[in-house]
């Protein structure tokens, strides 16, 4: 399993890392369109799609982010698409989680799958404009949530039951504690306070152009803190819907793309409400 693992990671990262750092974003954007459209075959069957319609939504997607591509709306500021999408995703998340697992299936399976569907082309059009930004802003939202992901198991290996009663959300993902949260929390705060100082010093401009250079600059750092802190509150409940979504569905992984790893939707569930949420942030 681990040897799978690791195999599967290294070939994404010698397809990915090429492209996201090639000087033509274009090559990024469709390299991450493919497997978004994988994402939403995924969404397909997690849903109880037969393979057809499954293959349908996935071409469907591709219909959508090629159309907004063809628009021009990677290099456009979108602020009311991006204020509907971060507002949508903290309600919709919000209801989901209180819900739980058989309120998932109340759903109307119709409902269920466009909104599995525009959430993808969200994000896929989210990490896109992101690259047309920069690669270093692109890099310090998807290093957030992966940052935020590695202190919460860390912490909550370490730390989970001993502050709290209580599980996060026992009947959708078990091993989460409300300390994995505090410590992913910590753990970004962290990051951008570092990122930030190396970002004012002139012989590290690497650094510079991050979301959180800009948030600090354009609001002060309190906003910034909290901004990074709902960040990954947010690609917690990514996480956690996902898992409900698994569960009501009764599998373990999204799909058996990714060897090792399970499917797209496993790799990309926090990014899916804190990309379109980041975005919202430097939109206005």
């Amino acid at each position: 399993m681990l040897r799978q693992r690791v195999i599967t990671a290294v070939v994404l990262l010698e397809i990915l890392l090429p492209a996201l750092f090639y000087p033509n974003a274009l090559v990024f954007c469709a390299i991450t369109l493919v497997l978004i459209a994988a994402g939403a075959w995924e969404w397909g069957r997690l849903n109880g799609c037969v393979q057809v319609l499954s293959a349908a939504l996935a071409l469907a997607c591709v219909l959508l982010c090629g159309l907004s591509w063809y628009a021009g709306w990677l290099d456009k500021p979108l602020p009311i698409l991006w204020a509907l999408a971060g507002g949508g995703w903290v309600v919709a998340g919000a209801w989901l989680l209180y819900q739980g697992v058989p309120g998932w299936s109340r759903i109307p399976k119709i409902v269920r799958l466009s909104g599995g569907l525009i959430a993808l082309y969200l994000a896929w059009l989210a990490i896109a404009q992101a690259r047309v930004i920069g690669i270093n802003f692109l890099l310090s939202v998807l290093l957030l949530v992966w940052v935020a992901d590695i202190f919460a198991y860390f912490a909550g290996r370490t730390l989970g039951g001993r502050f709290s009663k209580g599980k996060l959300a026992a009947s959708i993902s078990p091993g989460k504690s409300w300390e994995g949260v505090w410590g992913g929390m910590a753990g970004v705060v962290l990051m951008s306070l570092v990122w930030v100082g190396l970002d004012n010093r002139t012989a590290l401009n690497a650094f510079s152009g991050s979301l959180y250079a800009r948030l600090w600059g354009q609001y002060g750092i309190i906003v910034m803190l909290i901004a990074v802190i709902c960040l990954a509150a947010m690609s917690v409940v990514g996480d956690l819907v996902e898992s409900l979504i698994k569960r009501s569905a009764g599998v373990k992984d999204s799909s058996g793309l990714l060897p090792g790893h399970g499917g797209v939707l496993d790799r990309v569930d926090a990014l899916l409400p804190a990309l379109p949420l980041a975005m919202m942030l430097v939109s206005f």
